[in-house]
């Protein structure tokens, strides 16, 4: 008898850690939502996920039409966060989430008095797999309802030490007060405290899977068809990997890797060094220029709040580099030539923007990852 997909739609905190205990006691699996997704994303999710229970912010449970089976074994559906499109349902094991919970302690040294703090939003993998990773090895939970820098703080001042955050939420706390932050996401910072580790991963992998470009134990990491300089598609291969998506495919290789649609390199230290999608890569006079440099540069400007590059056709260089730009004061935003300058004291001349477009806010998901597919 197969078990049931149980969709939870609560804050973070003691009860959804038991209603999840106690989802895995029955043989369910678990499929956590947005507490606060409106209504037609919500309804994308469901029909997306398929579970055939829902049980809302008040403990309530509702059966749902249009459930779909799950496998023996099957552990957490979760849903990708739908940056560049609809958004896929992720099918993780018992066994990956065990597997992700004691490869990520042994690599953090975790022990006794480790304790872990859910800072991140649940329905997400930086924030979920938390759970299974301090249920696995003993090791203390806290859970909070949302972010708030506040909270945070006075949770590791509390007794709690280890946590995942995202470079934004980062900046808001100080970090000094645990003894290990995971950051994920994008945009991580190369100045980045000694307590921070810059993660790589995916939903698909259970989160990340390489920690400051070494891959975690059992992890195997290959760069594809690599060009001159060593760049070629990352693809991963780990015993943490999801064992298909929703609708059933399964989008491995024959020997088992997924293509992550990352480029990257190995160093001669062994380290992975991500560049940025491949899709996102603004090829302008023949040079390659990736964004997130760029990004982080026109973000430490003056009078600049916020920042994204996109590329934008161009009848001499085939494309050009357009900054999209959110001045801190919209009657004084940085000019052109400003940001150009900046760039160029860091990055080569053709990774300057040669447009700038001023808007007053960026497409960002709740993790502050840039909706790259709105920009374009």
């Amino acid at each position: 008898m197969t078990g049931r997909l149980v969709a939870l739609q609560m804050e973070g905190g003691l009860r959804f850690l038991r209603e999840v205990q106690r989802i895995w006691d029955e043989g369910d699996a678990v499929a956590p939502l947005p507490v606060d997704a409106p209504e037609p994303h919500l309804d994308t999710l469901l029909a997306t996920l398929a579970p055939d229970v829902l049980i809302d912010a008040a403990g309530d449970p509702s059966t749902l039409t249009g459930g779909r089976p799950i496998a023996v074994g099957d552990a957490l559906i979760i849903a990708t966060s739908g940056t560049s499109g609809r958004p896929k349902g992720i099918v993780h094991t018992h066994r990956s989430l065990e597997y992700m919970a004691f490869a990520t302690s042994t690599a953090l040294g975790v022990d006794g008095d480790t304790r872990w703090l859910v800072a991140l939003p649940l329905n997400h993998i930086g924030g979920f797999s938390i759970i299974p990773r301090a249920l696995h090895t003993g090791a203390g939970l806290e859970l909070l309802p949302r972010f708030e820098a506040g909270a945070v703080e006075a949770a590791a001042r509390a007794g709690a030490t280890h946590t995942s955050l995202v470079t934004t939420a980062l900046a808001r706390i100080d970090p000094s007060l645990f003894r290990r932050i995971l950051l994920g996401g994008s945009a991580i910072p190369t100045d980045r405290p000694d307590n921070c580790i810059a993660t790589y991963g995916m939903t698909e992998t259970a989160g990340g899977v390489v920690y400051d470009g070494l891959p975690l134990n059992g992890v195997t990491v290959h760069i594809e068809a690599p060009d001159h300089d060593g760049l070629g598609e990352i693809r991963i291969s780990s015993p943490t990997m999801m064992r298909c998506y929703r609708d059933g495919t399964v989008p491995f290789d024959p020997e088992g890797f997924l293509a992550t649609g990352d480029l990257g390199r190995m160093g001669p230290d062994g380290r992975l060094s991500v560049q940025g999608r491949a899709d996102d890569v603004i090829v302008t006079g023949g040079h390659k220029v990736w964004p997130e440099p760029v990004e982080a540069l026109l973000r430490g400007a003056p009078r600049v709040a916020d920042a994204a590059v996109r590329a934008r056709p161009d009848p001499e260089w085939g494309q050009a580099v357009e900054a999209l730009v959110v001045p801190t004061d919209p009657s004084a935003p940085p000019s052109l030539g400003e940001l150009r300058g900046i760039v160029k004291e860091h990055l080569p001349a053709y990774c300057a923007p040669q447009q700038l477009t001023l808007v007053d806010e960026l497409p960002r998901t709740e993790l502050g990852k840039l909706r790259r597919s709105r920009l374009r």
